[in-house]
């Protein structure tokens, strides 16, 4: 990744109607100095021109994996190396499919696989394309790889229908791409602790109790995280999706052994973050061999387990900025204001959970920040990796308010 104070953006623009909107891109990046080189595929060269972008940005634009070399780097490697960030806009379900799927088979679809820089993309496709299973799960395994998207939105489509894949306006392209270029390492020097996942509480050697969590919160936390420079340690339970390889990982199965791991790595920690779903209750003195049936039921004896992030609130130091989660299925603010005040946290994510668009196993969340001040910042259903940036936008402000 460049180091240097310009920085690099990379704009990959796909055969989407909306590729004209990309000019605007362009040309409002460059007119805010980044660097800006724009990647034309084939589909989006039937669409809009090089010479356009070349005029707007000043520099040359990329349209073919063998165009002819300009020095002696290897193009696609050397770009994607020195790019601050990949910015797809728009993203077509094709260049989708291909980035989830590791096809490498244009300039644009190999540099993504080359490059270790934030990747952002602006969905732009049919509704029917858009909400197709295969173009989900695609988005889905982008996601939890790190990648954001932002939109689309839902307006009158170039079909003449009216629903969800349309590009988002150029401005706000632009301002999330802002976003993420100027965080930098906002959280250098800061170590942040991140628990995730679910717990699993034996019955007996075969069966267990759990929940739902996939563990997606936490992972989308710990790459925001990261990209901000802060050193991640993540303790998390089973879950759907493990986290980014640059964190430090501990894995852990039960509540009593992600108490244990936390209350060990507390004293080290500036930011601890409860994202996992802790087990309530465990069962007592689970047997050693597996319980048959025997046609009478089984009764569990349940012993209430340790509140986890209500010990570090309880216990945090002056340089500690502690965040909790609140997990409702109703009365998610009222909830979420007893958890924050009771366990001394800094800031309470409340989210709804048993909706198709939010909680557990989903992409997307509902959720909302609310503050000890009585501060409540509500948020529109957003992707878990766009929550998880504002999660962490709102732990900076936090620290520059004083708590150092």
């Amino acid at each position: 990744m460049n180091t240097k104070s310009t920085k690099y953006v990379v704009l990959g623009v796909t055969g989407s109607i909306a590729a004209y909107k990309a000019c605007e891109i362009a040309s409002t990046l460059t007119q805010n100095d980044i660097h800006v080189t724009v990647v034309l595929t084939k589909a989006a060269q039937n669409l809009v021109g090089a010479a356009t972008f070349e005029g707007l940005t000043g520099n040359r634009v990329i349209t073919d994996m063998f165009d002819p070399v300009q020095n002696a780097d290897i193009e696609h490697i050397a770009v994607s190396t020195r790019a601050d960030l990949f910015l797809v806009a728009p993203a077509s379900a094709n260049i989708l499919g291909k980035a989830a799927h590791g096809i490498a088979d244009d300039w644009l679809s190999t540099a993504l696989l080359v490059t270790r820089a934030p990747v952002l993309y602006a969905p732009a496709m049919n509704t029917n394309m858009y909400e197709h299973p295969a173009v989900r799960q695609n988005i889905a395994a982008l996601t939890e790889r790190g990648a954001l998207l932002i939109g689309p939105a839902s307006g009158v489509l170039a079909c003449k229908t009216v629903g969800s894949g349309r590009m988002e306006e150029p401005k706000l392209v632009v301002d999330a791409a802002m976003s993420l270029l100027t965080k930098g390492n906002d959280l250098a020097g800061k170590r942040v602790l991140i628990t995730s996942g679910a717990n699993h509480e034996p019955i007996d050697p075969v069966r267990f109790i759990g929940n739902r969590s996939s563990g997606k919160m936490g992972y989308a936390i710990a790459n925001a995280a990261l990209r901000r420079g802060a050193e991640v340690t993540v303790v998390t339970g089973p879950a759907e999706v493990q986290p980014p390889g640059e964190s430090n990982i501990i894995q852990i199965q039960t509540a009593l052994e992600m108490h244990d791991a936390v209350m060990r790595l507390l004293p080290e920690s500036d930011v601890i973050i409860g994202a996992a779903a802790v087990s309530d209750y465990r069962v007592d003195n689970p047997p050693t061999e597996k319980v048959k049936r025997n046609g009478s039921g089984m009764h569990l004896d349940l012993t209430e387990n340790p509140d986890i992030i209500g010990a570090v609130g309880a216990g945090k130091k002056a340089h500690q900025l502690v965040v909790g989660f609140a997990a409702e299925t109703s009365d998610l603010t009222a909830n979420a204001q007893v958890k924050l005040k009771k366990k001394n946290l800094d800031m309470i994510v409340a989210n709804k959970v048993g909706a198709s668009d939010s909680g557990f196993g989903s992409e997307t969340t509902d959720a909302r920040f609310l503050f000890p001040d009585g501060n409540i910042e509500e948020q529109p259903i957003l992707q878990k990796t766009e929550l998880a940036e504002r999660l962490m936008d709102r732990v900076v402000e936090l620290f520059d308010k004083g708590v150092k």
